[in-house]
């Protein structure tokens, strides 16, 4: 199986070579007139790539024309690394310096698609799934030639049919203005008399960790029909432990592939909430996941659960949850990436006043821009309308209105990435705007944050 997938890679760098869209450089802006590099490129395309690692090795660090030969190297050492009889050590080492090539030149030009497919074909030699997918991705994305289209999504295809393991996980340090989300109001009013709060009920900062991470399984029962296994765990922690949260989820359902370009999943449910290391709810239910991809780099993500939460100490919030989404990820450009999702959640608890509902709206973008800098802009809104007698939080008792904002700023460098942890900084501005008295708030975040994906 595996070689017939390294005879895959073999034909698509063999149509790359001989296409003249698609010549033997990154971007014929960057062909180097240097005699040694003409000489290795040759070597190349002659299929001499054990020689051309030799000259070009020394030309690295310092030369004119440093996009040009890093592409080369890339390249031969992606070529070098195919022969059957290899050792796995020797084609290791091969691959890693193929894809430390490549994703040099990225570093400062993110929008060399040629550059980008090589290195999603590094990744795929390598075993990397989830990043090869993600580089294949944004080469469709440009609309390339019709046979590297169809090649890549061959590429796409038995990657997705020999998915088994994956996950992920991060840690951040993160710096809250208002760790509860506590409204800074030192005065209630009741039948206009006003009451002073009592001290230290209002707004609280801190720093805190934040770790999390999750892992699924894959095990296939037919070529288009796997069962999921998976779970997710989040878990909090400032100084003192009144603020501290842990979330965990687990499921487990069929998975169904459409087609090559389409999925279903029917997932079992169970989850918890933890604050403060007591119980704060648990919920058992259903969701419903289905994913499209379309050309033009458009993917698409319906989702639909229902669950049952229980509060042990707090019986009155018992009751049903269910919620609707549609999302959708565009790759508008090589280096610039749209997300956008709306969707619709329902809380139908035991106390009236307690059960609600509203709409969901996110739109983001990320930009990926020169010396190896990625700005990511992300803007949320949320509305959530109570049912039931508010007093003495709302005038006249009437129904709880919420409207809340998130505004989120971040920055990372592609370039600075250890062990497979890229360092990322975030910026939140979060507001709640309510008609009831002490559920409104403000706070601002600062967080470094480490992210690995498996």
């Amino acid at each position: 199986m595996i070689r017939s997938f390294r005879v895959s890679a073999a034909i698509i760098a063999a149509f790359l070579l001989n296409s003249s869209v698609w010549a033997t450089s990154p971007d014929p802006s960057h062909l180097s007139a240097d005699p040694r590099v003409i000489a290795a490129r040759s070597m190349v395309e002659a299929g001499r790539f054990e020689e051309a690692l030799h000259a070009l090795r020394p030309l690295a660090p310092d030369h004119p024309d440093r996009t040009d030969v890093l592409f080369l190297i890339g390249l031969a050492a992606i070529e070098a690394s195919g022969p059957p009889g290899l050792g796995s050590r020797e084609r290791t080492e091969l691959l890693a310096e193929a894809i430390t090539s490549l994703r040099a030149i990225l570093v400062d030009r993110p929008g060399l698609v040629r550059v980008r497919l090589e290195l999603a074909r590094a990744y795929f030699l390598n075993g990397d799934h989830d990043l090869s997918r993600r580089h294949f991705e944004y080469v469709l994305a440009t609309g390339p030639p019709p046979a590297v289209v169809l090649n890549v999504r061959q590429f796409l295809v038995a990657m997705e049919a020999r998915r088994r393991w994956s996950g992920h996980f991060g840690v951040s340090i993160a710096s809250d203005s208002n760790v509860g989300a506590a409204s800074d109001a030192d005065i209630i009013y009741i039948f206009g008399l006003p009451f002073r709060r009592d001290a230290g009920s209002g707004a609280t900062s801190g720093t805190g960790l934040h770790a999390w991470g999750g892992g699924e399984y894959r095990h296939p029962l037919s070529p288009r029909l796997a069962m999921r296994t998976g779970f997710d765990l989040s878990h909090r922690e400032y100084s003192g432990s009144d603020f501290d949260q842990t979330s965990l989820s687990v499921h487990v359902g069929p998975r169904w592939l459409v087609n090559r370009d389409a999925d279903v999943s029917v997932l079992a449910n169970v989850r918890g909430r933890w604050t403060a290391g007591e119980i704060q709810n648990r919920g058992f239910g259903i969701r419903v996941e289905a994913a499209r991809a379309f050309g033009g780099g458009l993917k698409v993500n319906v989702r639909a659960s229902g669950h049952r939460r229980t509060f042990p100490r707090n019986e009155q919030l018992d009751g049903s949850h269910h919620a609707v989404s549609l999302s959708g990820t565009w790759l508008t450009t090589p280096t610039m990436q749209t997300n956008a999702m709306i969707g619709h959640a329902w809380e139908h608890t035991r106390a009236l006043r307690w059960r609600n509902s509203g709409p969901l709206a996110q739109i983001g973008s990320s930009f990926a821009l020169e010396r190896g800098f990625t700005l990511g802009l992300q803007l949320e809104l949320r509305r959530t309308r109570y049912q039931g007698n508010w007093f003495p939080f709302t005038s006249g008792g009437v129904p709880r209105k919420d409207r809340t904002r998130a505004l989120q700023v971040s920055i990372l460098n592609r370039a600075l990435t250890v062990n497979g942890f890229s360092p990322q900084l975030g910026l939140v501005h979060e507001t709640r705007k309510s008609n009831a008295q002490l559920y409104d708030y403000k706070r601002n975040r600062i967080e470094l944050q480490f992210v690995c994906e498996l």
